[in-house]
């Protein structure tokens, strides 16, 4: 069993063996999302780029609140009494900007769950006033909701991250590895993922230790 590689940060347990880390770039975002008295309309819009933990944040929740999840493009076939039956998570509404289907799905959905007393979180990247909604009066539910940002990770989370990345693997890098790593990837969870089970292959196929000239290697080549 390798070593433990610790962090100083707390994590709220998702599914699976996943853990979602909390630092600065997320602690407001995470402290919205549990204090769902404070939800403006029961509802609460979760922002921010790609890789930045939305969809990770959105099962926590949805688990927390025995709650149901779905991408907003998969509401044209769902059964919208159902879904309003419980908490729900819709993921991605920016994909349905311009699906008049979806919308008009979104917007009667969203009413029933207003009558039903149900919690409502939805999520997207960029801010929620650029969605641009065709349907003017989803746009306007959506702005009325209040809004929790994620940013990009920051050194701290993105070496937590990482690190986790290859104890889950139970693989132990050499120490500057990691910081080399946190320079050099994109600034996402997606990033840290992909590179750590690339160097895992690599070291495998390869039969060499895991060091900052095989992390080189593998970012030359997403490169």
């Amino acid at each position: 069993m390798s070593q433990q590689l610790s962090f100083d940060l707390p994590a709220i347990p998702a599914l699976g063996r996943d853990d979602f880390m909390i630092a600065p770039s997320n602690a407001v975002a995470v402290a919205m999302i549990e204090v769902t008295h404070n939800w403006v309309g029961g509802k609460l819009v979760l922002c921010g780029p790609t890789g930045s933990g939305k969809t990770h944040l959105a099962h926590v929740w949805a688990g927390s609140q025995n709650g149901q999840i779905i991408a907003a493009a998969d509401l044209v076939d769902a059964n919208i009494p159902a879904l309003a039956s419980t908490a729900l998570a819709i993921e991605n509404l920016p994909d349905i900007a311009q699906n008049h289907a979806a919308q008009t799905a979104l917007f009667h959905l969203h009413n029933m769950m207003q009558s039903n007393g149900h919690l409502l979180l939805m999520t997207g990247s960029g801010a929620p006033n650029h969605w641009s909604m065709s349907l003017p009066d989803l746009q306007s539910r959506i702005d009325a909701a209040g809004v929790a940002t994620l940013k990009a990770p920051d050194d701290t989370l993105l070496s937590a991250v990482i690190a986790k990345q290859f104890n889950d693997r139970q693989l132990m890098p050499r120490p500057d590895v990691i910081p080399y790593l946190v320079l050099r990837i994109d600034r996402s969870f997606a990033a840290a993922r992909d590179v750590v089970a690339a160097m895992d292959e690599h070291s495998l196929s390869r039969h060499k230790p895991l060091t900052r000239a095989l992390a080189a290697q593998v970012l030359d080549n997403f490169g």
